[in-house]
Parts: C-alpha cells; structure tokens; sequence
C-alpha cells in the first residue's frame, strides 16, 4: 500500500548527519545571537513627535500666544500627515507640540516641520534674538544612569574629575553622550563702572568691539624660507585675565583709555543654572545618554568597571563615585524574571508530555521549545530587535503552542511504529509526517492568524505592540520547520517499539552505565568550571529522579489512570 510521503521529511531522514550538523550550526548560531542582542526593559521605539520652541524675554503671555505660537501654528496645519498640534504659550517663551502619524519617516517629518516654521518667520517678530528651535522628542535621550562625583574638594576640581570621567565613558560605542550637571562653567566677567565710563565718552558697544577685536587668531598668509613655504599665524587669544585689563578701548572720538581704568574684571564662575544633590551634599552628577539600539546590560557593567578603576587608580582618595538611577537594575530583573518563567514553563510542559507520551517521545517533543526559539533568534539581527519584555513575553506566550506540531508528528509516527510491526522506524516516520503535514500546517496557519492583525495595528500602541506578533509568528513557523525536519530523525534514531519483557530484565541493568557515564562528566566539568559543574549534576540529579520517581509515577498513570479515564468517554 502506498502511502504520501512529505518530501522534505524524506529527504531529512535519509540524510540525518546533515540534519545533526544543521541542528548543531542552528543551536550554536542562536545562542551567539542571544549573547549578542541588545538587552532593553522595553522596545527602542521612534514616535514622530516634534517640539518647536522660541525664546521672547520681556514679552507677557498674551503676546507670546499672539506673536509668536499663533503664526507658526497657522502654518503648522497645513502639513499633511500631522495628528495633532499643542501648544504653551508662558512668558517669554513659546513651546509647541508636533505629533505626526505614525508610519511617517522621522526626517521627512523633521523637514516639513522646519519647512512650515520657516514659512512662518516673515510674520514673526523682527527683533527675536534666536529663531525658533525645532527638536525631536527621542525616547532614547532619556538617561541610563547617574554618575555622581562627591568629595572633600570644590566644584571646579570636582569638575576637572568628572570631565577626565566624562572623555572616558563617551569613548564607549554604546554611548552617544555625556551631560554634566552642577557644575561650575568658568566665566570671565568685565563689570563695568557705568559713571567712570560715561566721564570718559565711550559706550557698552565701544567696550564690546575691543575685547570682541582683540581676542582672535589671525591669518598672516605663507612665508617662504629656505624654498620651504611656512604658514604664519598671529595669535591674539587671550592666555590670562592680566591681558584683557590692559586692552586699550578707543571711542568714536579718538579718546582712549585702558579697560582696567573703567572696568573690574575678574576670573569668576558663571551663574549656576543647574545643580545637584546627594545626600544633602553638593555632586557633580553626569547623565548617561545611551545610543540607540545598543545593550543597556552591557553599557551599565562596562560603566561599572571604568568607575571601580577611576575610584581605585585615577582619582584621589576622598573622591566618591556613586551610580543612581541604573535603568539596567530593573531591566535585569525583568528580563531574568522572564527567563526563568520561560524555563520553568519549559520544564512543566516537558513534564505534563511525559505522563501522557512518556519520558522518550516528551522529550523529542519538549526539545521542539528550544530548537524553535533559537531558530527564531537567527531572524532578530536583520529586524534591528532588541531582547526586551515584550519579546521574551511573546517567548512565553508561545511557549504551549510550538509543541503542538511536533506532538502530532511524534505521536503518528509512535502509533505506525507501535501498529505496523513490519515496518520500521524509518518507513514510519516517513509515513506519519506524510500524513498528517497538512493538517499540521493548517493548524499553524490557524494558530498565526489571530497575531497577523496586530502587525497594522495603528498608533504609537501599535509600533510598541508589533514586537509581540511577528516574534510569535516566527516562534510558530520556527516550529513547523522542527517538527517536520529535526524531530522525524530525532525519532528515527531514538525512537524504539516497547517490549514490556525486555524492559523489565533491562530496568537496573539500564540504569548503571548512564549513571557513571553522567558522574564521569560531572567530575570533569567541576574541574573546567563550577558552574558547569553545577549544571552537569542538576542533570545526573534529573536523571535519577526520573528513573525511580516519574518513570513508577508515568507507568501507573498511562496503566490505570489514563485507561479508566479513557473508558469514561
């Protein structure tokens, strides 16, 4: 009797070692890609949303909004694709929202915020000192972290620190830039003595154009000596405060005088507009800026070892460094959290296989969860997805439904196996994958229909919802391809028919050599490494329970429970 055969299965079975290698290369892949994905508490999302800001000082509200947020406003509604305008209009500053629909690219967006802000220029104010700001609102310029630099010192030689701190993070590929806060910004500050200067016939501007005139570099073309041409440079900045007190101010009149004459000037400190605190005591704190799409876990251990070094060899004793604010605090938690939900997912699906399929078929069945999630993983790089909640969240999801297809294939081929005594493994497994492919595969289809709406799903909701859907339907097509391809000759090499006779006189023969062969390995694996020492003994511990605890446990459950349940129906 002829029987369809799937082609691809065929030709799998017939070609295990290859499968194996494949199997191999996949596990290998996926798991170097997992160690180098981006690791993020939530998507890296772009939202096309602008602000555009405009200073006015010495103007009231009710101007602000009649000069300035009204005209750019009019021209704002006018560009096409925008979802909606909001403005604020306080005095002497104007703050308008931009938010665009979603689907639009952030440049083209950009641009036709800046066109329709220039449009708007000619009915502006004549005597704005800046024109208006155009920004965007990038959820990735939200700091990762606080470094906070404390000590016994001043500000300015705190200052000093945190720059050398500063030069040394930006240098990180992870890291877009530094903001220092609370710092003090060196100003030099010519206080004029209005009376002196009045008496003396010279004006503000007269006192601004000479030290403007002064402090500059100068070009003083090429010189040729010795048939070699050299490029000569007049310098004029100034190198200290003593230089700028003895600039000579001349007036429209011809008078002169020194600027020391009418004038105080000091190396000072600007006015602070920024401060920071910790502990009630003054800090100088740098924020971290993260580039986007980069690992946030790693950025974080790599700050971590650059401030442990600076604190122990850099910086002189007294100098405190204190990280607050770590955004990858919480996102390790999350995402190990998640991990372990979806290992201990893994774990009870595996154990529910095995009281109804047995130990051997559950576990073809259960390594069906991997192999898909690490097939999936392969395809995350070329989507620029980084490993967050939401897609770890889907991994867990899924974590029911990829064993679906392998259960039916694996389950088909035992019953041919078990039913047809003449035929063997391999000829079953071709016909049980024969069989039930298609609906296998209209299953799979069943199962990713529902998710294939979300991938339209509007709005910003919908850019940060997106990840969900489409790592699903990679995990389930994933699936089919494991189902069809890898666990037919998992089967074909594992899969035996049951001889009730032989496995009783095998039962404690069958347990010795496995067990040396796992407490061999374990002892070899505490000498490479501890930790894999560890793993290798949860193994030897697993395999143990199972031959005295689940396999009585599974025998009585599929010899009497499941029969007396089956006789109910």
């Amino acid at each position: 009797m002829n029987h369809k055969e799937f082609k691809p299965t065929s030709w799998a079975i017939e070609n295990k070692t290859t499968i194996y290698i494949v199997t191999f290369l996949i596990s290998l892949a996926g798991l170097m890609i997992y160690g180098r994905l981006p690791k993020e508490q939530f998507p890296d999302i772009v939202i096309p949303q602008f602000v555009v800001s405009t200073i006015y000082p010495g103007t009231s509200p009710e101007d602000i909004e009649n000069l300035i947020t009204k005209p750019i406003e009019k021209q704002l509604k006018s560009v096409s694709g925008i979802k909606r305008v909001n403005s604020q209009s306080i005095a002497d500053f104007a703050l308008i929202t931009v938010e665009f629909n979603t689907g639009i690219a952030v440049s083209v967006a950009k641009q036709k915020v800046q066109d329709a802000v220039d449009k708007a220029k000619a009915k502006l104010p004549k005597d704005l000192d800046n024109d208006p700001a155009v920004q965007e609102v990038d959820f990735s310029e939200f700091p990762i972290m606080n470094i906070n630099i404390s000590g016994n010192f001043p500000l300015d030689k705190l200052k000093k620190y945190a720059e050398a701190f500063q030069d040394e993070i930006e240098a990180m590929p992870e890291i877009t830039r530094v903001d220092i806060i609370g710092a003090l910004n060196r100003e030099i500050q010519v206080n004029l003595d209005v009376y002196r200067m009045q008496a003396a016939g010279f004006t503000f501007r007269d006192v601004e154009g000479a030290v403007a005139a002064e402090n500059v570099n100068i070009s003083g073309g090429e010189l040729n000596v010795d048939n070699v041409r050299r490029t000569l440079r007049v310098t004029g900045e100034f190198k200290d405060v003593e230089a700028i007190r003895n600039i000579v101010i001349r007036s429209s009149t011809g008078a002169s005088v020194l600027l020391r004459d009418i004038a105080e000037v000091e190396d000072a400190f600007a006015e602070r507009q920024d401060f920071a605190r910790l502990d009630g005591k003054s800090v100088i704190t740098l924020n971290v800026i993260k580039r986007s799409g980069a690992n946030l876990i790693e950025a974080s251990d790599k700050i971590q070892e650059i401030s442990d070094r600076f604190e122990k060899t850099k910086f002189p004793p007294g100098v405190d460094i204190t990280l607050t604010g770590d955004q990858s605090e919480k996102t390790r938690v999350q995402l190990n959290d998640l991990i372990n939900s979806v290992i201990l997912g893994f774990i009870f699906v595996v154990l529910v296989l095995m009281f109804f399929m047995g130990t051997t078929n559950a576990i073809f069945v259960g390594l069906a969860v991997p192999l898909s999630v690490l097939l999936a993983f392969l395809f995350m790089p070329s989507l620029h997805y980084s490993l967050n909640v939401i897609v770890m969240f889907s991994f867990l999801l899924g974590l029911g439904i990829v064993v679906d297809d392998a259960i039916v294939v694996i389950e088909n081929t035992h019953r041919i196996l078990h039913e047809n005594r003449n035929l063997s493994i391999v000829q079953a497994a071709k016909m049980a994958a024969g069989e039930v492919f298609l609906p296998v595969l209209s299953g799979t289809l069943t199962n990713v229909a529902p998710f294939f709406p979300l991938l339209f799903w509007p709005g910003i909701v919908g850019e940060f919802m997106k990840y969900l859907p489409v790592t699903l339907i990679l995990t389930l097509f994933a699936s089919l391809v494991v189902a069809f391809i890898m666990n037919p000759v998992f089967a074909v090499s594992f899969m035996d028919r049951d001889d009730p006779h032989e496995k009783k006189r095998a039962k404690i023969s069958s347990l010795l050599k496995p067990v040396l062969i796992l407490a061999g390995l374990t002892g070899l694996s505490y000498a490479i490494s501890f930790g894999f020492g560890n793993f290798m003994a949860s193994i030897l511990a697993l395999y143990l329970v199972n031959f005295f605890l689940f396999t009585p446990m599974i025998a009585a459950f599929q010899g009497r429970l499941l029969p007396a349940f089956m006789s109910v129906y």
